[in-house]
């Protein structure tokens, strides 16, 4: 396993760290990465006394706690799991097998097999809403995209262009990856209820900043998507406001300033809706020249 680096984001970790990094020297990884946020526990500490390098990061968050470190591992295959101690390592073959036979990006599925109480009911339903987000948008149906146990070729995943700097960070690479075209795959692993402290992550703000993330990058993958849904929107807003005149001109009352708005968001939203079919036949045709481009290599 010389050519693995398991790479272990943590902050505030201590009631776990040191038996993941335990774990892992006893089913054969010598080369494990701990990337802290500035734990105050002695995390650290421990991790140091288990044999792992520890670093210390510059910036804040998960996201650039990763980029951070993605800039400094050099093994061929490169690992990812949370300290918290909810992921098994000796699932890590699963991940790894599925790299050798040629994955660029192995995502392991939470939702396959999770201890009860793992997930709260709102961490559990938004999961579901986040991952319905980009399938839908993406075409590409995944269950899990913001696990935090994945496998990647090294090479590969330093390519992605990753800004985030939270938690949107595991949706990032997923979307990375798929624009990109790297050959993604998802397998099950196991999910344990976590131990010790409370999880970092806020489940309605962090979870509308993914949802945001996810919509966002759909402009570059999916501008039908992205544009469609604005462009639709502000119809459907212009619709309301245009029944709504119709309604009180029958009674008489006239609402010319009203009847102009509604006039521009339907004008505006239509536009905007056609925007997004221009810009999603330029996508596509881009995305076939990228592919015999590829083939003439």
């Amino acid at each position: 396993m010389d050519d693995v680096c398991i790479l272990i984001p943590t902050l505030n970790e201590a009631k776990t760290i040191g038996e993941l990094i335990r774990e892992f020297k006893e089913i054969g990884f010598k080369n494990i990465l701990v990337i802290d946020g500035g734990s105050t526990d002695g995390t650290r500490e421990i991790a140091e006394a288990e044999g792992a390098r520890v670093v210390l990061q510059k910036g804040k968050g998960k996201g650039s706690a990763i980029v951070q470190a993605l800039e400094m591992i050099d093994k061929e295959i490169t690992v990812m799991v949370d300290g918290d101690g909810t992921y098994l390592p000796s699932e890590v073959f699963i991940l790894i097998e599925e790299v050798r036979r040629g994955a660029d990006h192995v995502i392991g599925n939470r939702f396959a097999n999770y201890e009860k109480g793992a997930f709260t009911r709102l961490n559990f339903i938004g999961n579901k809403i986040l991952n319905l987000l980009f399938s839908t948008g993406y075409g590409i149906p995944l269950n899990d995209i913001l696990s935090g146990y994945r496998a990647f070729q090294t090479k590969k995943i330093k390519e992605l262009e990753l800004k985030q700097k939270g938690f949107e960070i595991e949706a990032e690479m997923t979307i990375e990856s798929v624009r990109k075209g790297l050959k993604v795959v998802e397998v099950p692993i196991s999910y344990k209820k976590r131990i010790g402290a409370k999880t970092k992550l806020n489940p309605l703000k962090d979870g509308v900043r993914i949802g945001m993330t996810i919509y966002r990058m759909m402009k570059v993958h999916n501008p039908m998507m992205y544009f469609g849904v604005l462009g639709l929107f502000i119809m459907f807003i212009g619709v309301l406001t245009g029944i709504y005149v119709v309604i009180e001109w029958m009674n008489h009352v006239t609402h010319y300033l009203l009847s102009v708005l509604t006039a521009l968001l339907i004008i505006i939203g239509f536009q905007i809706f056609m925007f997004g079919v221009i810009s999603d036949l330029i996508v596509s045709l881009n995305r076939e020249l990228m592919k015999e481009m590829r083939k003439l290599k």
